[in-house]
């Protein structure tokens, strides 16, 4: 990568490559200074630069490096200099324009100059042989050769610039413009393909728009600048689409305009609108929708009445006359009848969406969603004064079609109205979106009317009629036509009609067990059973019982808890999952990074070494072009020695061009004195076939005249023979009948005894069959009563069954309210006990706390008074305790630490001795390790008076 000080030294060594004809290298380096970090701040040289950017890369066809310099100077001028690069993708789209006219220019003169030196010669032996060896014409193969690659990268070029300009609000007019461009390059090339993939392009850019709402330049669609422009390019779209007859591609276009409309809420001018409905017309008549094509035509002609101040009356009349036509041309039965209810539901809102594209209110409920219909819509041509503009013609066709019944004239009389309305129509002078109105295009639709309408009155006033007859009255079709009319509208449910081609009859009227009427009655028999079964076996009334609906309710709290833990833990198990999946994607955007970082350096990789494979590459074209050299002086050494001529050509000083050109000229020289010398031969075998022929011609003449006469003599003598054979077989029947009559009173006579007997035999089984019946009718009456006191014995016994249960249940709420209330009573009486232990436990507490008080004012009292020696002569203990008289000898003297029970520390105050040094935190005394000794800790019991001592874990 090859790095300069200042942008016009680029410029200058790429157009010193150029010079020398290395192209790729100065693209090569323009590319490398465009992509390069140094030069982001725009300056005009950077606009030089890359207008001869493009120019390289239109000359090279290099689409993938003019993407990628434009991607790069749009950010480099997208805040400074914007209509910079508008000029730089203009003069890319005019260059690879102008290339690919150029190149098919030069395919068509090369197919018209071919040098033909024999007129009478339609191609040349090396054009026969290659067309012979390749299956192409010369034009495909020019085509394939010069024109297809132009015309692959001006397509690529279109792609570019709407992928660069997509989500620009600054060249939004330069992106109208390209996506016109595009499209008129489809339209001039029949290419259908691009098309489609263009309009798709197109789409993604606005859904894509529409979805990332936060980017910084991203187009307003709200401005009405910004609106008309997106618009305008809809409409081209769906201009196109109808003249390539992408008729699918066309609806989508109107999908768009009417979301773009839905989007922004707001109406296009009138002119739009009026071109928006004319191609809807085109579109429902293609698609063999009628209904639909009519709403078209109806709000195109009040856009037309209420806008167009220029409209003239004949083209008032002429689209009137088309509205009323159209709907006359909607076939008068249900299209969904007999459709399943899924179908029946598609076909509702295909209607809703068409309803709202067309631009019709429909009903806000679902079952009311019927919006589009013929009837409604012969309604609304009246309402709105159509019939009032249209021909005589017309008006005279919508009475005898919709108003008079006449059975047996009808067609006889709407088919010289419909000849004189297949010659209106023509040019509309004020309607640019329907330039042409021919009325001759409903003839068929209204001829298929005008039977259904004749079938459907005739079946009115007769029961059959003959086939004869009907093609009479129908002039417009033949029978067989009819008949399918008459199938499609018996399976619409219009007609009821049967066709018997044996007795030559049409039958009217339903003819078979599938009738309406039948059916009523099979469901009503099917009613009144079902009503009889119900009241011979009702149904059983479960009585509602608290005891067994709360019997399971321990399992359901448990099967609860269960779906609960459950649910825990699934709602766990998820969150787990969620965080497995965060790390897989953390791992997956690490191996994507790693990725894309291996295959960055793979292409520095590839690029030196693909630059490497170019000076080999060019290293080998020179020896290439060496050896050619040699070949072609070693080719015109040969053509010279093959040649009569004497003179030898100079080669010393001769270029490779001369010398190839010299070895071309006499190869062609050659291949001309072979061609003379095949046209000769060819003429000679042409004269030898034609004398050949000529002789021939008597000779196959008589050939066919004696033919003749040998089949006519073979075909007289086998019509002798199937005569003679005839005559035989009718003798022969004859005498079989005159044998066969001598027995016909014999058959007479049994046929009279085998009558009589099975008669007889007739009668016999009959009564038998009678009184078998009478028998059965008996014994099931017998079966009925009985089966009555049954039910009725169960139903008393269910009733008593029923009364002493409930008031088994009365009993048993009784018994449990009485329990109830002593259990309230005794708890009463316990909580009176407990609050009545609980005061005496107050007082003990506190008589406790009194003597505790007094115990030690009296210890206080007694630490007092002077020490005195110790009357055994050991120690006191515990902090200088008083000693024990001698008189108190006698009592049981307590250690230190020791519990005194009550009585004992009576006596003890009663002899006057002081008690014992108290331990606890109130006592003066401690233990040599400075810790304080155990004490009595007296807590009230909860089972009545007294106390509890706590013990230390040592004394237990």
């Amino acid at each position: 990568m090859a790095t300069f000080a200042k942008p016009e030294n680029a410029l200058k060594r790429a157009e010193e490559l150029i010079t020398v004809g290395q192209k790729q290298e100065a693209l090569q380096a323009l590319h490398d200074l465009i992509t390069s970090r140094r030069y982001r701040a725009w300056q005009k040289t950077l606009e030089r630069i890359m207008f001869k950017y493009v120019e390289l890369c239109v000359d090279m066809r290099r689409g993938r490096f003019a993407k990628d310099g434009l991607i790069q100077y749009r950010i480099v001028c997208q805040q400074v200099n914007i209509n910079s690069l508008e000029e730089v993708i203009k003069h890319f789209m005019h260059l690879a324009t102008e290339r690919a006219e150029l190149a098919r220019n030069q395919a068509q003169a090369l197919e018209e100059a071919l040098d033909v030196e024999d007129l009478e010669a339609d191609k040349r032996p090396e054009d026969l042989m290659l067309s012979y060896v390749s299956g192409e014409k010369g034009k495909d193969r020019s085509d394939r050769e010069l024109v297809t690659p132009w015309f692959k990268f001006l397509w690529e070029t279109y792609r570019t610039v709407l992928e660069i300009l997509r989500n620009n609000s600054r060249l939004e007019a330069l992106y109208a413009m390209t996506a016109h461009r595009a499209f008129q390059f489809c339209k001039q090339y029949k290419r259908t393909t691009e098309f489609r993939r263009l309009c798709e392009i197109i789409r993604n850019h606005l859904a894509n728009l529409n979805k990332y709402r936060d980017q910084r330049d991203r187009p307003d669609l709200s401005a009405p600048e910004s609106l008309q422009l997106y618009l305008d390019t809809r409409f081209e779209q769906l201009k196109v689409a109808t003249e390539l007859g992408l008729w699918q591609e066309a609806f989508r276009s109107i999908e768009d305009i009417y979301g773009l409309m839905c989007m922004v809420k707001k109406t296009p001018k009138a002119s739009l609108m009026v071109v928006y409905y004319g191609k809807l017309t085109e579109i429902f008549w293609m698609s063999s929708n009628h209904l639909y094509h009519a709403y078209a035509w109806l709000k195109l002609f009040s856009l037309q009445k209420s806008f167009n101040k220029n409209l003239s009356q004949k083209d008032l009349q002429l689209i009137a006359s088309s509205v009323v036509l159209a709907a006359l041309s909607v076939p008068p039965y249900d299209q969904s009848y007999g459709a399943s209810h899924l179908e029946l539901e598609n076909e509702k809102e295909r209607s809703l969406r068409v309803a709202n594209l067309i631009g019709f209110e429909v009903e806000p409920k679902a079952e009311n969603r019927v919006a589009l219909s013929r009837s409604s819509l012969l309604s609304e041509l009246v309402s709105k004064g159509v019939m009032s503009c249209v021909t005589q013609e017309v008006k005279d066709l919508y009475h005898v079609l919709e108003n008079e019944f006449l059975p047996l004239d009808l067609a006889l009389k709407v088919q010289p109205v419909l000849s004189k309305i297949s010659k209106l129509g023509g040019k509309l002078s004020s309607v640019s979106s329907v330039p042409e109105v021919q009325l001759s295009q409903y003839v068929p639709a209204l001829e298929k009317l005008a039977t259904l309408r004749l079938l459907q009155q005739v079946s009115q006033v007769y029961q059959t009629i003959q086939i004869d007859n009907i093609s009479k009255m129908i002039p417009f079709f033949d029978f067989t036509v009819i008949e399918k009319i008459s199938v499609d509208a018996v399976r619409r449910n219009f007609l009821a009609i049967k066709v018997d081609h044996m007795k030559g009859a049409v039958f009217f009227g339903k003819q078979s067990i599938e009738a309406e009427g039948l059916r009523d009655h099979l469901s009503l028999l099917a009613e009144s059973l079902s009503k009889a079964r119900t009241m011979i076996y009702p149904p059983a009334k479960k009585a509602a019982k608290l005891g067994e609906a709360l019997s399971n309710l321990a399992e359901i709290v448990e099967k609860e808890h269960k779906r609960l833990l459950a649910r825990k833990s699934i709602i766990e198990k998820r969150k787990e999952e969620q965080e497995r999946l965060l790390l897989e994607m953390e791992r997956v955007e690490e191996t994507k990074r790693r990725e894309l970082q291996k295959m960055t350096e793979e292409a520095e990789q590839k690029r030196i070494a693909a630059e490497y494979e170019q000076r080999r590459n060019q290293r080998i074209l020179k020896e290439i072009e060496d050896r050619e050299l040699e070949e072609a002086q070693a080719l015109l050494h040969e053509a010279e020695k093959r040649s009569k001529r004497k003179k030898k050509p100079v080669l010393e000083g001769m270029t490779k061009q001369v010398i190839m050109e010299l070895a071309l000229n006499e190869q062609l020289r050659e291949r001309q004195e072979m061609e003379k010398k095949l046209l000769k031969f060819a003429k000679t075998m042409d004269h030898l076939e034609r004398a050949k022929r000529e002789e021939a011609a008597p000779l196959i003449e008589s050939a066919f005249k004696q033919r003749l006469a040998e089949e006519a003599a073979l075909h007289e003598r086998e019509q002798q023979q199937e005569i003679e054979l005839s005559r035989q077989r009718h003798a022969g029947d004859l005498e079989e009948k005159r044998r066969l009559g001598r027995m016909l009173e014999n058959k007479r006579i049994l046929q009279e005894k085998v009558v009589s007997s099975r008669e007889a035999e007739f009668t016999r089984m009959k009564r038998e069959r009678q009184e078998r019946i009478s028998q059965i009718i008996q014994s099931r009456k017998q079966e009925r009563e009985a089966r009555r006191k049954m039910i009725f014995f169960l139903r008393s016994e269910e009733e008593r069954q029923k009364r002493l249960q409930e008031e088994e249940e009365a009993r048993k709420r009784e018994e449990a309210e009485r329990r109830k209330k002593e259990e309230a009573e005794r708890q009463a009486k316990l909580d009176e006990i407990a609050e009545k232990q609980r005061r005496r436990m107050l007082e003990l507490e506190e008589k406790e706390k009194r003597e505790r008080e007094e115990i030690l004012r009296r210890s206080t009292a007694v630490l007092s008074k002077p020490a005195e020696p110790p009357t055994l002569g050991r120690p006191a203990e515990l902090g200088g305790a008083a000693p024990i008289p001698a008189a108190a000898a006698t009592a049981p003297t307590p250690g230190p630490g020791k519990y005194v029970p009550r009585h004992l520390r009576a006596k003890m105050d009663g002899a006057g001795q002081a008690p014992p040094p108290e331990t606890d935190k109130w006592g003066g005394g401690s233990k040599p390790d400075d810790r304080p000794s155990w004490r009595d800790e007296r807590k009230p019991s909860p089972f009545g008076s007294g106390s509890r001592t706590s013990w230390p874990a040592s004394r237990r």
